[in-house]
């Protein structure tokens, strides 16, 4: 299921299962697999770990999980499962000091999911405005032992219409991290305009909506755009 710009009123589902999608993926090359957990962001009692345990088991690229991991809990039983990386957002902002915890007690295997409307953070599922710029937010994931940055424009997901470089650069420089893209890549020549305008901290883009819906070749983009192991994106921290 795609949210169209970060509502869950506005969503697209797709039928094809995400074990067999995630298989896809792993055939054509990628190396990471990036999986948000919807129902577990929106904060509702339900998660999707079985899922997720399935695609773990289905391939062996590496495995990234955001939504919803707010705790020791949800971020051991994803470890358990497998997973190389977990993406922590709402934690990060509201409760710092958790964020810090889980890295002190579970290791350097964490992300940071930045997400923000015209360069204001949201959190909880997108639902609630922090009221925090987003590159203040980046500059202190540094010092909370986060690892990596995955910067969206919320009002661009699920859009199809074009990345917004000028902030994820902003974002990146503020952390000084390795960051990936996210939100509105609809077509392989806005991979192109990332890979060409993109700062040096920017290491990729994450594909959604526009893999669904077959407006770009995956594995000519893994081909033309080839991902670099070991690289300081590509780690997975020392466990």
């Amino acid at each position: 299921m795609r949210l169209l710009r970060g509502s869950f009123s506005e969503t697209t589902r797709y039928s094809q299962d995400p074990v067999a999608a995630a298989q896809s993926f792993a055939d054509r090359g990628v190396r990471w697999i990036h999986i948000v957990d919807l129902d577990a962001a929106e904060g509702k009692g339900r998660d999707n770990f079985a899922v997720i345990e399935r695609i773990r088991r289905a391939v062996s690229c590496r495995v990234q999980v955001g939504g919803g991991v707010r705790g020791a809990e949800q971020a051991g039983r994803l470890i358990a499962l497998g997973v190389d990386r977990i993406v922590l957002g709402t934690v990060l902002v509201k409760s710092p000091e958790t964020a810090a915890a889980l890295i002190g007690r579970f290791g350097p295997l964490f992300a940071a999911g930045v997400d923000a409307r015209d360069g204001s953070v949201s959190v909880a599922g997108w639902m609630e405005d922090a009221g925090l710029p987003d590159t203040a937010v980046a500059e202190g994931l540094g010092a909370l032992g986060v690892r990596w940055l995955i910067y969206t424009n919320i009002s661009r997901d699920g859009t199809l219409a074009g990345p917004d470089i000028p902030r994820t650069n902003a974002a990146a420089r503020a952390a000084g991290l390795p960051t990936i893209l996210s939100g509105g890549i609809g077509s392989e020549s806005d991979v192109e305009r990332v890979a060409t305008e993109k700062d040096p901290l920017v290491a990729g883009v994450i594909l959604g909506k526009a893999l669904y819906e077959e407006r770009v070749d995956l594995g000519k983009l893994v081909t033309r755009f080839p991902q670099e192991r070991d690289s300081s994106w590509d780690s997975t921290g020392d466990r």
